[in-house]
């Protein structure tokens, strides 16, 4: 008999008054004690500054970007490196003029960059979703030294959920569409990956889900974006699942944790002691109904939580 995963209802604060179309990719800087993350449809780069007090309003900043981000990291030389649709792009400044860096090896008419963070060498990963959804025409890019992106994986309809163990020997990665996530061997030096396998599959979604139904409340949801702590727990936001998933090392769900939205998009770890747990949640696509009962949807949410996570890697040039 499988034992129930236990679910976990904490206390979240809203971060956020103006909601992301569909918020992801969040990272905490520690120099600068700011959250930073996208809003992908709403085509803009955000920041925030964050106190220790969770309940106080907190300012945020916009970045108006012309096409669609899906994420980015800070840089070791100040600045960031950031995956728009039409390629790999380094800024000097917020705000500032873009570099591009690597163009997009692929039709952006119907792919783009989605999730992606920076390997614990320092080095930028980004993975490509298919947008019309109907196969697994997704890949998983790391970008070289000489500026060239080089595939590492595919066979993924939409890429999310990269996030490295605390050792950094271990690399996850997940295609939502499928509810998989997909762990490989990893060499921090050399990048290469061996020994794939399958870390965690979930169900598939009912034909017949519609929020609020019972078929909706019995739905886990699928893996979008993941963050690590430093115990190696993999924390999965479960789209459509009002909840994010603890998973242990070695594959086992151990919790369910509750979200004050539907779509949990993406969480991070920040704060001064990285005890902070953020999440990006969207309000794309959500049916009435669901905004109506849910207006934070799209919100910036947080946290505290026992366990630390990991410190941001940073873009390496």
């Amino acid at each position: 008999m499988t034992a129930e995963i236990p679910f976990v209802r904490p206390a979240w604060h809203c971060m956020t008054t103006q909601a992301d179309v569909l918020g992801e990719s969040p990272f905490w800087h520690p120099q600068e004690k700011c959250l930073y993350w996208v809003d992908i449809p709403g085509r803009r780069l955000r920041r925030m500054k964050v106190s220790s007090d969770l309940s106080q309003s907190h300012a945020v900043e916009d970045w108006p970007l012309q096409e669609e981000p899906g994420c980015f990291a800070p840089a070791s030389k100040g600045g960031w490196v950031m995956a728009l649709r039409s390629g790999i792009y380094r800024a000097r400044e917020w705000g500032g003029a873009l570099e591009l860096l690597a163009a997009a090896p692929y039709d952006t008419s119907k792919l783009r960059f989605n999730d992606g963070k920076c390997d614990p060498a320092g080095n930028f990963w980004s993975g490509t979703m298919y947008e019309p959804r109907d196969q697994a025409a997704g890949v998983l890019y790391a970008l070289q030294a000489n500026h060239a992106l080089q595939s590492k994986a595919d066979q993924a309809t939409v890429a999310n959920g990269l996030a490295w163990s605390p050792n950094g020997k271990t690399m996850y990665w997940s295609d939502t569409g499928a509810h998989c996530i997909r762990a490989w061997d990893f060499d921090v030096t050399s990048q290469q990956m061996t020994h794939e396998r399958v870390f965690a599959q979930f169900p598939a979604k009912p034909k017949d889900w519609i929020y609020g139904s019972d078929v909706a409340q019995s739905y886990a949801g699928r893996p979008d974006g993941a963050a690590v702590d430093a115990e190696g727990f993999y924390y999965a936001a479960m789209y459509e699942g009002h909840r994010l998933a603890k998973i242990a090392p070695d594959g086992r769900c151990v919790a369910y944790i509750e979200t004050p939205v539907q779509c949990p998009t993406m969480p991070c770890f920040g704060g001064e002691d990285l005890r902070t747990l953020f999440i990006t949640t969207s309000a794309h696509g959500r049916s009435t109904a669901e905004l109506q009962a849910l207006p934070q949807s799209g919100c910036v949410f947080a946290m505290r939580v026992d366990t630390p996570g990991l410190l941001v890697s940073f873009f390496n040039n």
